[in-house]
């Protein structure tokens, strides 16, 4: 493993118009990367480039990744290449096309964005797993984990068209890695949340915590996923992996020890946690990546347990 350090790079950022994508691809704008958002709707955000892409188009996926990206290239001896590729275009859950639609766009588009990446020479892939690859988050009827704090060897055999194409996903990227040996890493990134949804949504989980079940009482600040992307961008030689991604704590007020005694009585436990220490377990993405998040629904609502 190898930390590349803070060096401008052009980087192809997949669905940069989405919930997350329109934080996460301005953010390494801001750092200095060449940004250019490949999607079916514009960012419209002055310092990244927008493209309208049809990643189930293998044609257009490889054409757009293999393109100019601002007019200023035009002034270069020749179409530069782009040092690395965010994916995180998708549709998004379940409930929001067919079920077969939705595993068919998702499956699609990654593998198009990973044969294009490979091919290209692009030696680092970044892309969007979930956290529902673990079968909890869209099971029918009540589901448990195996074993707390869940990690990233914890089973994946979800029952969902959205989960199965994620994992599916993560399978054709295990292998575009073996084909090639480029750094590819997935992120099981969590429940996504902007910083204004913490006032609008977080009270209700203050005093229920079971509306929170579903997503192992676990939550991203869009800003820290944004840092896990970044720290992705700047580890080299992993080849491929992938990270659980959450904030440190827990989205409810409920203790560590209370979350257990009404949830998982019964569940083992693998290693004593703290008490509100998230139960998506980021120690892996601590250790090899580097990440640090900073942010907590604690920084705008009062801790009512507290």
């Amino acid at each position: 493993m190898a930390a590349r350090g803070r060096t401008t790079m052009r980087i192809f950022f997949t669905g940069g118009s989405g919930k997350a994508g329109r934080h996460v691809a301005p953010f390494l704008a801001g750092l200095g990367h060449q940004v250019t958002n490949a999607d079916l709707v514009g960012l419209g955000h002055p310092d990244v480039a927008d493209l309208r892409v049809d990643l189930a188009d293998a044609g257009e996926t490889y054409s757009a990744m293999a393109g100019l990206a601002t007019m200023a290239e035009l002034d270069l001896p020749e179409v530069p290449r782009y040092d690395a590729v965010v994916h995180f275009a998708a549709i998004p859950r379940i409930l929001l096309r067919p079920d077969a639609a939705t595993f068919e766009a998702n499956i699609l588009s990654t593998y198009h964005v990973l044969e294009a990446a490979t091919r290209l020479g692009i030696p680092k892939v970044v892309f969007a797993s979930s956290e529902t690859t673990y079968g909890l988050c869209f099971a029918q009827g009540e589901r448990r984990p195996l074993y707390v704090p869940v990690d990233e060897e914890h089973p994946t055999v979800p029952e969902d068209s959205y989960a199965m194409s994620k994992v599916a996903g993560e399978a054709v990227a295990r292998s575009f890695q073996a084909r090639t040996g480029a750094d590819v890493y997935g992120l099981r990134i969590n429940n996504v949340i902007e910083p204004h949804e913490y006032a609008e949504m977080f009270p209700p989980f203050l005093e229920d915590p079971a509306l929170r079940r579903r997503n192992l009482f676990a939550y991203i600040d869009v800003r820290d996923l944004g840092q896990m992307v970044q720290r992705c961008l700047e580890t080299d030689g992993l080849g491929y992996e992938v990270f659980n991604v959450a904030n440190a704590d827990m989205s409810v007020a409920a203790t560590t020890d209370e979350v257990r005694e009404r949830f998982y009585a019964g569940v083992e436990v693998r290693r004593e946690m703290g008490r509100d220490e998230t139960f998506y377990s980021i120690d892996k993405a601590r250790r090899l990546v580097g990440f640090d998040p900073q942010h907590s629904w604690r920084d705008v609502l009062d801790d009512p347990a507290r």
